[in-house]
């Protein structure tokens, strides 16, 4: 899954299989020529074999794991043509953006068609950055294959090949290994080789200008590759750190992860022109993909690297070694989804925390400030809806604005259940121990019944852990943060704090609409006490305040402007809701909103709830 991070830069504000030996006679031959650019388009010719049926459909994706997003990659797809055996043109019929039915499959022998890329597509066509594509002739492409790739009914399990031509002189990046090269001329042909169509999917790959380097961390070679299209950066400059923080997850870990070669691709976005804005990481089983802005000082390049890199390698755990049968069979067109969200994203972005503290790479203190950050931010979202059913309809349009609230409450869910495992075991068991339990019974090759996980989570626990799942999982009752957080020993207060009128400190109370650079006002974060005594609510669009238009293009004036109102003065905003224009009047206030903290109780260190704490945070 990917973690989404929301950069607000108001000067542009935006905010495995494994490889298998050859065989083409009896493989799925695909092929892409990355020297034979097109009004930068590429061209895929694809060769199924012998095709036994008399219709047969070939799709492109219409959404793969990890995204919980329908993006619809067909629409990057032009000029489908399928070729008989006498290289004739045969008739296809394009039957919605993803599909195409072929009649007289019998004699087809192959189908070629020309693919566009995202990053440069008006608000990338909807695709989330690291799972989009790119296609700079000459320079770089970044090849997600699931935007270049399509498959053939029925033929999903079959070996597919996948044979990429480069320039010599060019370089490329995946964790899916080479299976034989071939060198005419100036070019060389990369051949690889997977087991089923997934293979591809879960194997990005990006060629180009590209900065590498390696290191092993116990016996696990990690290979990282940086793309900097104007040199800022290279691979050495951010390994430090992300040596240390794959050291320490590994540690973290122990031995739940055997994989021999890990890729971190790197892709960094030129904010000077049209290019990828949709920041953050999309995870695989062997590699991560990260779209990060160029333009970001090392110090903070460094520290998005381990937040996002570590969330995204924790996914080893779930849904990689552990996931239900709608993940491991997933169904690239027509998905059925999994209602353990809160374990695949949540409990991922809970350890991506965890493991930090664990092992002293930042402070108990910074912890609880992301927690307690979290649980604010949350708030923003419905805190009564069960979380298994946001799950199973994350994809609808009544769901999908909620889906955020997956790496809040979903985080919020693995620690309070985290906490609970701890207390009813004495500190011996929390989730991590639990987990590895059951990849033990399960892992990688055996999905679990999507029904029956939290029945397997209470078998290989504790008969309470059932009325947990039952209040806070799968019910409508928000989580008593304060109970939990006194099992620790900890002190959930709450206090007020000042605020900017559309700043709280870094995070902003707006957002952009990138399709038309409108304002408006976020669901995802609370709004402060002036907002709301104006009138505010959470989605409105911000036309106008104290009669001057605002839009992207001026909205640093009017975050500026704000530093200078003072108390007592008159405040009118004009919003749009719901399709009606309306104006909202008060006078100006100081901001504030509420916010919570966690402060450590005076309490012996003979005491159980220390234990407690020493257990969660420390083993």
């Amino acid at each position: 899954m990917h973690k989404k991070i929301a950069v607000l830069m108001l000067s542009s504000f935006v905010f495995v299989a494994c490889g298998v030996k050859p065989n083409s006679s009896k493989a799925v031959d695909v092929s892409i020529d990355l020297t034979a650019v097109d009004h930068d388009m590429l061209t895929v010719v694809h060769d199924p074999g012998k095709i036994k049926k008399e219709s047969i459909k070939f799709f492109i994706p219409k959404t793969v794991p990890g995204t919980y997003e329908l993006n619809d990659y067909g629409q990057f797809v032009q000029e489908m043509t399928a070729y008989d055996y006498d290289g004739n043109t045969m008739a296809v019929v394009q039957e919605d953006e993803n599909t195409w039915t072929i009649n007289n499959a019998k004699n087809l022998d192959k189908v070629s068609y020309k693919v566009n890329d995202t990053y440069d597509e008006n608000d990338e066509g909807g695709v989330f950055s690291p799972a989009g594509t790119n296609i700079e002739e000459g320079e770089n492409y970044m090849l997600n294959l699931h935007g270049f790739v399509g498959y053939f009914e029925g033929l999903q399990e079959m070996t597919h090949q996948l044979k990429i031509t480069r320039p010599i002189d060019m370089d490329g990046a995946s964790s899916l290994q080479v299976a034989s090269r071939d060198t005419i001329a100036q070019k060389v042909t990369d051949a690889y080789v997977t087991s089923r169509y997934f293979g591809l999917i879960d194997n990005p790959m990006m060629y180009g200008n590209l900065d590498k380097t390696t290191f092993d961390i116990q016996g696990m070679q990690v290979e990282f590759s940086v793309y900097s299209p104007n040199s800022v950066y290279t691979a050495e400059d951010l390994k430090p750190g992300l040596e240390k923080m794959v050291q320490a997850q590994k540690s973290f870990l122990g031995q739940i992860d055997n994989t021999p070669l890990y890729s971190i691709i790197l892709y960094l976005s030129d904010m000077d022109k049209t290019d990828a804005r949709g920041f953050g990481a999309l995870e695989h089983h062997t590699s991560t993909t990260v779209v990060l802005p160029e333009t970001m000082p090392l110090s903070e390049l460094e520290e998005t690297m381990t937040d996002v890199v570590s969330h995204e390698f924790f996914h080893i755990i779930t849904p990689l070694n552990l996931q239900s049968e709608e993940v491991h069979f997933f169904d690239y067109n027509t998905p059925k989804m999994s209602q353990h969200l809160w374990l695949y994203e949540g409990v991922t972005e809970y350890f991506a925390n965890l493991f930090q503290v664990n092992q002293g790479l930042i402070s108990e203190q910074e912890f609880y400030e992301r927690m307690t950050e979290k649980i604010q931010t949350s708030k923003g979202f419905n805190d009564e809806l069960a979380f298994t059913e946001l799950s199973t309809h994350i994809l609808t349009d009544d769901y999908k604005e909620q889906y955020y609230n997956v790496y809040l409450k979903g985080a919020l869910i693995g620690m309070t259940l985290d906490i609970k495992l701890r207390e009813l075991s004495d500190g011996d068991q929390g989730i991590l121990k639990t987990l590895k339990t059951l990849i033990d019974k399960y892992g990688k090759d055996k999905p679990f019944k999507d029904e029956k996980l939290i029945a397997e989570i209470v078998k290989v626990t504790y008969p309470e852990i059932q009325d947990y799942f039952d209040a806070y999982v799968t019910s409508t009752t928000p989580i008593p943060y304060g109970e939990f957080f006194d099992k620790v020993g900890l002190a959930y207060v709450k206090k007020e704090k000042k605020t900017g009128f559309f700043m709280d400190g870094q995070t902003p109370f707006i957002d952009v609409n990138t399709k038309d650079n409108t304002l408006f006002f976020r669901k995802a974060y609370p709004l402060n006490s002036t907002l709301k005594a104006i009138g505010v609510k959470p989605g409105d669009v911000l036309k106008s305040v104290n009669g001057k238009d605002y839009a992207l293009h001026n909205v640093r004036a009017l975050i500026n402007a704000s530093f200078r109102w003072k108390k007592g003065d008159d405040l009118t905003m004009l919003v749009e809701r719901d399709g009606e224009e309306i104006e909202l009047s008060g006078e100006i206030t100081q901001p504030t909103m509420a916010t919570y903290e966690l402060e450590e109780k005076s309490i012996s260190e003979d005491s159980e709830a220390y234990q407690l704490r020493e257990a969660w945070l420390k083993s």
